[in-house]
């Protein structure tokens, strides 16, 4: 293709985010649609590029290479496998009705004499976010992809701290102390982990001599590139920290409850739905094709602190008493699944933890932001401020439960298909893991059945009467997520399709086969 389209499904949101930021500070309605207009184009791009996208074909396509820094070796160079495409598409997917839940999120932070636009900004920052995010999961330069890595970091500091979920019960001051708190510990913990990869990527240059993935394979194939193993494994354990840290993994996870709970429910949805998967796509694609041989010597460690993650973050989320918070604690925990899915290094268990990712962006994303909606007219993130909701608003109810369900892997909601083959996958290479990862499905009825209990049954709360249903543009936020989890759940082959023959190759790299079933043979 002579038409750069990776390119452009980046450089859309981005010129959005400009155009958006330029809007003058009384045309806040306009803003908002150009967003929205920018963000739905966005969609059309990645849809074609979902849609040229042959899953028999090379593993990388749609690819476009140009020099960048020749002095350093650094080039622009941008390629999808079937792992890239789904999750760029599930990215383009979600910011649409992350920008329509988000519709007023800004709004109460603007007064008529003030020249600050923060309803631009806003808009502007979800749209940069999201032309980084997309543009990383193209990246095929190890360069070119830290850069995108550190500096999705500046727009999502800015939306936790400035536009923070004001749902407090203290005074405002506590408020934005709180939220400064939690985007500061959101950056710190990730520039941490940026500035240790920093220091993996110079060591791969060093060994290598490129930064591009497509060089070093080749290289690597016919035995001019050597590394030695305690190279390889320190090179390894830079990079995976770093993605460590962004999934979140066990013990690296503590800003993302932090982070979810202080920002308004659609930037909760990009934290944990769209940023967070940069960390477990680039353990697929950077870890276990670089560094083939380091990645299987830390398997073991990584699937215990995976199974940490899964418990660990299931029993947190029982015993919470804010709703968003007990979603954040629900994340670590599904995290947990994705990369014991990764590490478990069968084809199942891979493509589980790929599906995974696309399906619990969805999932949570429709359960956050109904939480949203709900907390919103309410005004209180405490779970013990709710009561009787589905007896004055059935269909906020409704939907919510829906949500939940899906969060709990509920079979004929698309979570269940991936965390299904996560344990098949575990269950075949290190069964103890797999019996283990299962008491995380077992605490995620608990949280999810106790937590609907709890805000939608009962007598109706003073304070909920009056409540209102959902509206219109909640609705168009909800609904499609719903009938994609349907559809996913009953149908999940075009999703598949796509991503096995790419998971196969991850394969190949760390030269795995899957185990062999174990039967006796007939007397």
């Amino acid at each position: 293709m002579s038409f750069p389209l990776l390119t452009a499904t980046a450089a859309l949101p981005a010129i959005g985010a400009v155009a958006t930021a330029a809007v003058p500070a009384a045309r806040r309605t306009t803003a908002k649609w150009l967003a929205l207009v920018f963000s739905l184009a966005t969609l059309v791009l990645a849809g074609i590029a979902l849609a040229r996208f042959e899953p028999g074909g090379d593993r990388y396509q749609l690819t476009e290479s140009h020099a960048w820094i020749k002095d350093f070796g650094v080039r622009y160079e941008l390629g999808v496998d079937g792992i890239g495409v789904a999750l760029m598409a599930l990215t383009a997917l979600l910011i649409p009705f992350v920008i329509l839940a988000g519709w007023h999120d800004a709004d109460p932070l603007e007064t008529k004499s003030s020249r600050w636009r923060p309803t631009q900004g806003f808009f502007a920052l979800i749209l940069m976010v999201e032309a980084m995010v997309i543009l990383s999961f193209e990246a095929t330069d190890v360069f070119l992809f830290y850069i995108l890595f550190e500096a999705m970091l500046i727009p999502m500091y800015f939306l936790i701290g400035g536009f923070g979920d004001r749902a407090h019960t203290g005074s405002d001051e506590n408020a934005a102390a709180q939220r400064s708190y939690a985007a500061v510990k959101f950056l710190l913990y990730n520039l941490v982990g940026g500035l240790i990869m920093l220091a993996a990527v110079i060591g791969l240059y060093v060994v290598a001599g490129t930064f591009s993935l497509s060089e070093i394979a080749e290289a690597r194939a016919n035995g001019s590139l050597s590394m030695a193993t305690g190279t390889e494994r320190w090179l390894f354990l830079g990079f995976f920290f770093a993605f460590a840290v962004k999934a979140p993994l066990w013990p690296l996870h503590t800003w993302l409850p932090n982070a979810m709970g202080e920002a308004t429910s659609p930037v909760a949805v990009l934290i944990t739905a769209v940023v967070d998967k940069v960390g477990t796509f680039a353990m697929l694609r950077f870890c276990l094709q670089l560094f083939p041989e380091a990645s299987k010597w830390a398997t073991p460690v990584i699937i215990v602190l995976a199974l940490i993650s899964i418990v660990y973050g299931a029993l947190l989320a029982v015993g919470q008493r804010d709703i968003k918070r007990l979603i954040a604690y629900a994340s670590i925990s599904h995290f947990g699944f994705i990369i014991l899915g990764i590490f478990a290094m069968t084809s199942q268990g891979q493509s589980g933890a790929t599906l995974y990712m696309v399906n619990h962006g969805i999932s949570t994303a429709a359960l956050m932001l109904v939480a949203g909606f709900l907390i919103t007219r309410r005004g209180s993130r405490l779970i013990a401020d709710y009561g009787g909701v589905q007896k004055v608003a059935p269909i906020l109810a409704g939907t919510f439960l829906i949500g939940g369900l899906a969060t709990l892997s509920l079979p004929g909601l698309a979570p269940f298909v991936s965390e299904f083959l996560v344990l098949v996958g575990a269950f075949s290479a290190y069964p103890a893991a797999g019996i283990i990862a299962t008491t995380g499905i077992v605490l995620a009825a608990l949280y999810v059945l106790v937590l609907y209990q709890r805000t939608m049954t009962g007598p109706v709360k003073a304070e909920v009467q009056g409540m209102a249903d959902l509206k219109v543009r909640e609705l168009a936020v909800v609904l499609p997520l719903i009938a994609l989890l349907l559809f996913l759940g009953v149908y999940p082959k075009p999703l598949t399709e796509i991503v096995n023959p790419a998971v196969q190759h991850t394969m190949s790299d760390v030269q795995k086969k899957d185990p062999q079933p174990e039967v006796e043979a007939a007397k």
